[in-house]
């Protein structure tokens, strides 16, 4: 229930509804990723979700793509194949299950919509430290 309460605050974020649904869909595979990720990638005290997911990303060599969505300039584009180096098979395969895709399309959905996402939940250039997730979103959102 949390990635669905998710998917639906970063669908918003995102535009939700404004081209088709195609930005709400986004939001609820981010929704699932990020809180899936919630419990394993921020396994330490007072991160959030974003923040083990940069980590996650950073260390799968995407440093260069992360902290351009986080920064002020402009977002850098990352494959679906990337993604789906970058993050654990079976959270991925969680994510497409969820969303009723292939691991294939989930990852290029996320690839498609994480950089803007990571944008705007960053807009100072930095990642918020701790806090929830809907907290950050909910403000962003505003």
């Amino acid at each position: 229930m949390a990635g669905d309460d998710l998917g639906s605050l970063l669908g918003s974020l995102l535009g939700g509804g404004s081209q088709g649904g195609g930005s709400g869909n986004a939001g609820n595979i981010l929704g699932t990723l990020l809180g899936a990720l919630g419990g394993s990638a921020s396994a330490g005290g007072g991160a959030n979700a974003l923040e083990g997911l940069i980590g996650m990303l950073a260390k799968s060599g995407l440093l260069d793509q992360a902290q351009s969505w986080v920064g002020t300039g402009e977002n850098k584009p990352v494959s679906g194949a990337q993604i789906a180096q970058a993050l654990p098979d079976e959270t991925l395969q969680k994510v497409a299950q969820d969303a009723g895709v292939s691991t294939e399309q989930a990852a290029d959905d996320i690839a498609r919509s994480l950089p803007e996402a990571v944008d705007k939940l960053t807009p100072a250039g930095e990642v918020p430290k701790g806090g929830s997730l809907e907290d950050l979103i909910r403000a962003q959102a505003l």
